[in-house]
């Protein structure tokens, strides 16, 4: 199948991917995932409109993790306490708070954990370029490991675009115990595949320089990579490092320096992603992303499809209402509780259900 023509730049660009020079605005292009600009509300002065949301109105708490016998430490936010664990992978270039709307949702009925990634946040390593696969997909582990042990709750692994793919590659692995589903938020290797000749020529024309974060918000959001201003005023700061030499802020992930792994992220992953032995659920932006591998298996059966419709590519940024929807049902029809997949009629009764009984 051929890929999309609007689909022409590759999924993992950061939220500013399409803008220009700070200083002069940039027309949007006519290929384009982010074609659409969202209305304007009426007018406020840039610094209130588009100043910084904290996080922990949304997530509970923030949390350094250390990997053992290394120098990486692994900034992780957590919400909820109780229910499965919804794991949270970022796209390239965004940040765990990519998923900040979303999560003050699924708190309510299961556990959020979001990761920076490698490169990415508040994450330091020793290596912030190697965003090889195989690497992050050791991150992922090591962090939950540190986090669990070697008895981790059940895990619900949802992957954004460059996350997706590590998401998959996961639980491809079978190595991680209680995986029990996998949700796959926007990316599909066919169309993946298709915009690698791209990438280079998409994250240089973005804007390099920014006088202030409440401009990067600014530029997120007219120039359509974020459609929701609250999410981008949460989740665009920690995308930002600050330059002292050039007195200015510029993307924190060194994106352009990691194309020798692009190729890694995508292939094969359509037959990885019917592959994985779980439930799983791949969240659209569009009908025509579907590569032929997963055109066949949907036509089989193998993973449910949801389009989400009216939203860019950040799904989870975009709509966080309909998609901490769309999570929280896929985890009630597979059953899957706290400790893993739940057999109606063995179900033991909550604490509160005994009580009621009595």
């Amino acid at each position: 199948m051929e890929p999309s023509p609007n689909l022409a730049t590759l999924p993992e660009d950061s939220p500013e991917q399409q803008q220009g020079h700070e200083d002069k605005p940039q027309k949007q292009p006519p290929v384009s995932a982010f074609a659409s600009v969202p209305t304007r509300p009426p007018t406020q002065s840039s610094s209130q409109k588009y100043s910084p949301l904290d996080w922990n109105g949304y997530f509970d708490k923030e949390v350094d993790v250390s990997i053992p016998d290394s120098n990486d430490v692994f900034h992780v936010y957590t919400a909820g306490t109780e229910g499965p664990v919804v794991f949270c992978l970022h796209g390239g270039g965004y940040s765990g708070l990519s998923f900040a709307l979303a999560a003050s949702k699924i708190k309510e009925k299961a556990r959020v954990v979001a990761m920076d990634l490698r490169g990415h946040g508040k994450t330091s390593t020793e290596n912030d370029i190697d965003l090889s696969i195989e690497t992050m997909c050791n991150d992922v582990i090591a962090v939950l490991k540190a986090m669990y042990g070697d008895a981790p709750p059940a895990i619900i692994l949802v992957g954004h675009s460059m996350g997706g793919s590590v998401a998959v590659h996961v639980a491809a692995k079978k190595t991680l115990p209680n995986v029990y589903g996998l949700v796959v938020v926007d990316v599909v290797e066919g169309t993946a595949m298709a915009s690698l000749a791209h990438m280079q020529k998409v994250l240089s024309g973005r804007a390099q320089h920014f006088s202030s974060v409440e401009k990067a918000i600014e530029w997120s959001v007219k120039g359509g990579s974020l459609r929701n201003i609250d999410s981008a005023r949460l989740s665009v700061p920690t995308t930002l490092k600050y330059d002292d030499s050039k007195n200015c802020y510029v993307y924190r992930a060194q994106l352009e320096a990691t194309e020798q792994y692009w190729r890694g992220w995508y292939e094969g992953l359509s037959e990885k992603f019917l592959l994985c032995p779980v439930p799983k659920l791949l969240l659209l932006a569009g009908t025509d992303r579907l590569d032929r591998t997963l055109t066949i298996g949907q036509m089989q059966g193998k993973f449910q499809m949801v389009v989400v419709r009216h939203t860019g590519h950040a799904i989870q940024e975009d709509v966080p209402d309909e998609f901490s929807s769309l999570i929280l049902n896929f985890i009630s029809r597979n059953r899957i509780g706290p400790h893993g997949v739940e057999i109606p009629g063995l179900r033991k009764p909550s604490q509160q259900q005994q009580q009621q009984q009595h």
